[in-house]
């Protein structure tokens, strides 16, 4: 299917005389595609890719975090394709035919753009204890993509910071390990150097990594609030709360041309396709794909 990409971004190019960044993004939404159908399916001819398949890849990308917008996109680009496939009398029937643009407009939940993220981001006070907490806080949770129940029971334990990773105990008691990023590394060494002594209490503490004013380890609640005290002063309007954090994460990751199964693998989603197997990937290749394609990596 490569050769087939390369003969239709040049005519996207020479006959549609369309722009380098609209080919960019088209070679970027198609290449994922190739590569989820040749690792989930073993398919690298087009003439054997099904509406099930086609299928298979949408939910992916929802269960992802992928919004609306991004998901129509795609089905945008799957349509270019397989019409030159078509009319170039390369395969004998169009599966996309059968996708309907109206089943992506499902209600996802908000995502922040990377530009909204870095400035929510810069907004904690990091000469304040509590402003650097939050600080490390908040990177943590968008390098990481973690649920909330994961960050609040994260524990010194779980962070190996020269391995550029941490453990994450998720849903069903699944641990899996994701890596971290530098700059979260950095502003998680300056928390626990110069802001958590200052919040631990022995009798209350129990080696959690980030902790309220009171020394025990923060809650949901405490989360939300935090989450929410720096979208207002960013001023961004969307409907804001911490698990966007994660779905920005996936989102970011993905449509930097990341690999969906190795995003699969850092959002510790164990069955994320009905019709697939849980598919593990090697972990020095997982922390490859987090710093070459997250934004803060």
């Amino acid at each position: 299917m490569n050769l087939f990409l390369r003969e239709y971004l040049g005519v996207l190019k020479l006959e549609k005389n369309l722009s380098n960044n609209t080919i960019i993004s088209y070679k970027n939404d198609l290449s994922i595609f190739i590569l989820f159908m040749k690792n989930d399916f073993g398919i690298d001819d087009p003439e054997n890719i099904t509406h099930s398949h086609l299928a298979s890849f949408f939910k992916l990308l929802f269960d992802l975090g992928l919004t609306g917008s991004s998901a129509a996109r795609y089905l945008s680009s799957l349509k270019g394709f397989f019409h030159f496939l078509i009319h170039n009398k390369y395969i004998t029937k169009n599966p996309i035919d059968k996708i309907d643009s109206p089943k992506l407009k499902k209600n996802l939940p908000e995502v922040l753009t990377i530009t909204e993220m870095e400035t929510v981001l810069s907004k904690p006070l990091t000469d304040e204890k509590l402003g650097l907490r939050d600080k490390a806080l908040l990177e943590v949770m968008y390098a990481c993509g973690l649920r909330v129940s994961e960050l609040i029971n994260l524990k010194a334990s779980d962070i190996f910071l020269k391995e550029e990773i941490i453990r994450i105990l998720g849903k069903g008691s699944k641990e899996r390990l994701v890596p971290i990023g530098s700059s979260a590394i950095h502003w998680i060494n300056e928390y626990l150097k110069q802001s958590r002594p200052l919040l631990s209490k022995k009798m209350k503490s129990e080696n959690y990594i980030f902790l309220n004013i009171r020394g025990s380890k923060l809650s949901r609640m405490g989360i939300w609030k935090i989450t929410d005290k720096y979208v207002k002063e960013a001023e961004i309007k969307k409907n804001i709360h911490p698990h966007t954090f994660r779905h920005s994460f996936a989102t970011h990751l993905i449509e930097g041309g990341a690999d969906l199964r190795a995003v699969q693998e850092m959002l510790g989603h164990a069955d994320i396709s009905t019709t697939q197997i849980y598919t593990h990937i090697d972990r020095d290749y997982i922390k490859q794909i987090h710093k070459d394609f997250h934004p803060r990596g």
